[in-house]
């Protein structure tokens, strides 16, 4: 059953400059997805993309969750998946959601992530 779908949409050189400052890089993002970055940079506007996308799934925006409680990795295939930590990974659990599948489309200019919060019938 579908609990919550986020989407968002990013200019990609916008975020890729944020970025440059530090202080907004280790607030936004985890070790792990920086190093991302570096095989390539525009994975940062679809990192924050993604998070955006999840914190619309959970309800909350990042009035109540940090970016950095959201993190976005990629399998071997290079699929998206997000892990949740401290309240994130808390309102996950409150609202009975079992799973978060995102996806990602990009143009040169721009970055659409979606995500789909879904919970077991069970």
């Amino acid at each position: 059953m579908i609990v919550g779908i986020g989407t968002d949409i990013i200019e990609i050189n916008r975020v890729i400059k944020a970025c440059e400052k530090e202080r907004f890089l280790h607030w936004v993002f985890t070790e792990q997805e920086i190093a991302l970055f570096d095989q390539k940079p525009s994975r940062c506007a679809s990192n924050f993309a993604v998070k955006e996308a999840v914190v619309k799934v959970l309800g909350t925006g990042f009035n109540k969750i940090t970016p950095k409680e959201i993190e976005v990795l990629r399998d071997k295939q290079g699929k998206p998946f997000v892990k949740l930590y401290q309240k994130a990974k808390e309102k996950q659990e409150e609202l009975g959601i079992t799973r978060i599948l995102v996806t990602l489309s990009d143009t040169k200019e721009y970055v659409v992530a979606y995500a789909i919060g879904e919970a077991d019938l069970t």
